[in-house]
């Protein structure tokens, strides 16, 4: 052979071509990249399927209660059946006539009669006794 010569070029074929150790290194890079995500999308669907049990109490039944003695008319609207008028009506007769003594004063307010007052029986506040209403108004109402 000649001494000048160049070298033999490679041929494309060769040029890509990986060496058996890269070749190897390159499977085991894919075999654990397969692996992994696997393993992961296993334990993401198992995270997902198991249940949670969480301990529950009953509810309880939250009721709107109001003082018929101390509530304003907004306040008194919540209740069912009493709307604006009715709510004006009860503050307005709370005023000019004194307290309830008990739920039954309530039919002294034109529009409330004995149905609309067993509908609102389990909404209201006990009323207070006869000797600490007439205390309050006698003193004004301070304590």
């Amino acid at each position: 052979m000649p001494a000048n010569l160049p070298p033999p070029k490679p041929s494309r074929r060769m040029r890509w071509t990986l060496r058996r150790g890269d070749q190897l290194a390159a499977v085991i890079v894919l075999l654990l990249l397969v692996i992994g995500t696997t393993l992961y999308v296993w334990r993401d669907q198992q995270r997902r399927s198991r249940s949670i049990h969480i301990e529950q109490v009953e509810p309880l039944p939250a009721t709107f209660i109001v003082d018929v003695n101390q509530a304003d008319w907004p306040e008194l609207t919540q209740l069912p059946g009493i709307g604006e008028t009715l709510a004006k009506r009860i503050v307005e007769s709370r005023s000019d006539e004194g307290p309830f003594l008990d739920h039954n004063d309530l039919q002294r307010v034109r529009g409330i009669g004995p149905r609309t007052l067993e509908r609102l029986r389990p909404h209201l506040l006990p009323t207070a006794n006869v000797e600490n209403i007439a205390g309050e108004a006698l003193s004004g109402g301070e304590s």
